[in-house]
Parts: C-alpha cells; structure tokens; sequence
C-alpha cells in the first residue's frame, strides 16, 4: 500500500467516524441540533446575532430587515430560531428583532434559579438597546406574558400586541406538568400541546424532551415558581393600552381557548384570530398556516378599543375565517 494510498484510506475512515459521530449527537441531543439548524435560518434570512449587556448578563438577539420593528419572543425552553420560518416570510416587510430571552440559548444566566424578573430585565436591556419608537411585539407562551409585562411597565414604547397561545393570568391546567420523566410522560404532554392530527414525535426526540425539561430553563424557571403570582396581571388586563390580537391553535390544551377568551373579556382593545389543527407552538406545527393568519392580521387595522361595559368581549368585528 503506497502511501498516497494510506492517507486516501485515513482521511475516509475519518470521515465516516466524522459522520458516525455527527450521527450518534444527532440521536442523543435532537433538540440542540434542531435548534442549530433553526438558527442558521435566521442567518440564511439576512438577519445578524448581536449582544447588548444587561443587568442579568449579555442578552443575545438577532436583527433584520427594513420597516416598522416587530419583535418576535419565544416560550419556555424555546429560542430565538423557533422564528426561523416567520423571519424568512416577513423579513421583507419588518425590521424583525428576535430575542433569546433571558437564560435561554445564547442568553444570560446560564445556570441557576431563572426567574421572570430576569426574563423581563434582559428583555428590556434588549428594547433600550434597538428602538425607542413603539414597536410591534409578538409574542408565545411565556412570550406572550412578557410582552404584556412589558406593555404596561412601557405603554408609549408599544404600538400592538399580537399574543400566540400566551398571556399574564393564572393557567387553566394546574395538573399539567411540564416537565415529564419518562418518554411515556412526555407523549402525554405532547398530547395537550399539538393537534391529534399532527405527526408523531419519534421516540429519541422525546428522549430528548424529558432530559431538557428536567435540567434546561423550565426547570429553572421551575424553581422561581413561588415567585411568579406577581408578575400575574389578574384584574389588571384592562390597564394595557396597546390593542392586542390573540392568535390561538384551537387545539391548545395547556391554554385552552377559554383562557383566551378570558383575557379578551378585560383587554380593553383585542380581537381573536383561531387556528384549527394546531397546537401550543402553532407557528412551528403549522407554520404555513401560522405565517398566513400573523400577515393578515398585521395588515389589518389594530383592534379598536372597547366602548361597552366591563365583562364584554373587547374588539372590532371579526373579518375571514378564524376570527371572532
């Protein structure tokens, strides 16, 4: 064997080993290779990572595109990348910033107890950072409650709210956990969280599920819990001045429509917009359909402030399929 031939030999053993073990990380951390995927769409749509330094550590955000600023916030264990398919629709049209919120990805802590409090700190170092104009926020899950936290502390900073599957009042499912420990409790939650319809996670993902639901950021924000009842806006909806759209998946079992609906019944401005089929996330389980519903409600006029007694449901007249 010459030895042109041994290195020839060397360099695709190598190689295989290479993807053998790209294989191997890719069984055992789905999540995080997912998430790497994601983030690099946010790259591929022209949009740029920056730090800004905040009271809770560095805050990490991606930034974009020309217009009006719209800023996108994630849930619970989720990251900036869960936008990747949004970004690369409505870069055209936005300036998109896309947060990692506090202690989530690339963002500041990244260990330890994690708190609201913390969460709203980083995402205010981020605000004071790319506009002093009133933006559009949308906002998931924990998302959503932020947005609204923020909304009231910074009414003039605040153009609208379009909120997915996510507010500031007290969940509906306090049986729900979600943080499971075995596979077969992670397809339980899953089935609260996605539409029946949906395709089946496969059984290393939800692997992957219960290792960071147990150690990532729910679970640190898990230990805060005591500490989230007043950052809860219960009879306080009403002192939110920016008018809000929901966007909700009406197959949502974690917040169900009714917690919608609940919100609406104090917001003094908003206006429902469902989604059939679709879950929790809708805009990673039914992105195309998700993508449709958040453009034509940002085309349409803002919801128009309520001029009925308290306890109607705020809002203009519903216009198209989904809305009411």
């Amino acid at each position: 064997m010459t030895v042109g031939t041994k290195v020839g030999v060397s360099a695709g053993v190598l190689v295989v080993l290479v993807l053998m073990t790209a294989a191997g990380y890719v069984y055992k951390r789905p999540l995080s290779v997912y998430a790497w995927f994601n983030r690099r769409l946010l790259k591929d749509a022209g949009l740029t990572e920056s730090t800004v330094a905040a009271s809770v550590g560095p805050q990490t955000y991606w930034s974009g595109g020309r217009g009006q600023t719209l800023v996108l916030l994630h849930g619970a264990g989720d990251h900036a990348g869960t936008w990747s398919h949004v970004a690369e629709k409505l870069g055209g049209r936005y300036r998109l910033v896309i947060p990692d919120l506090a202690g989530h990805a690339a963002s500041a802590p990244a260990e330890g107890p994690l708190s609201v409090s913390q969460v709203l700190a980083g995402f205010e170092a981020v605000m004071n950072q790319i506009s002093h104009d009133p933006v559009i926020i949308v906002g998931n899950s924990l998302g959503a409650w932020i947005a609204l936290l923020y909304a009231r502390e910074h009414p003039d900073r605040v153009a609208r709210l379009v909120l997915v599957d996510g507010g500031a009042l007290r969940g509906d499912r306090q049986d729900l956990s979600l943080m499971p420990r075995s596979r077969e409790e992670a397809v339980a939650l899953m089935s609260q969280l996605r539409d029946p319809g949906s395709d089946p996670i496969p059984g290393y993902v939800l692997d992957d599920v219960v290792r960071e639901a147990n150690v990532g950021p729910i679970a640190r924000m898990a230990q805060t819990a005591s500490e989230m009842d007043r950052f809860l806006l219960e009879g306080k909806l009403h002192e939110i001045a920016a008018p809000v759209d929901l966007l909700w998946g009406e197959s949502d079992k974690l917040l169900p429509l009714a917690y919608a609906r609940r919100m609406m019944a104090d917001l003094p401005a908003s206006r429902l917009t469902t989604l059939p089929a679709c879950g929790h996330v809708p805009h990673v389980e039914c992105p195309s359909r998700f993508d449709a519903a958040l453009s034509d409600i940002l085309q349409s006029a803002p919801p128009s402030r309520r001029v009925e007694g308290p306890g109607t449901v705020a809002g203009a007249a519903a216009q198209g399929p989904g809305r009411r």
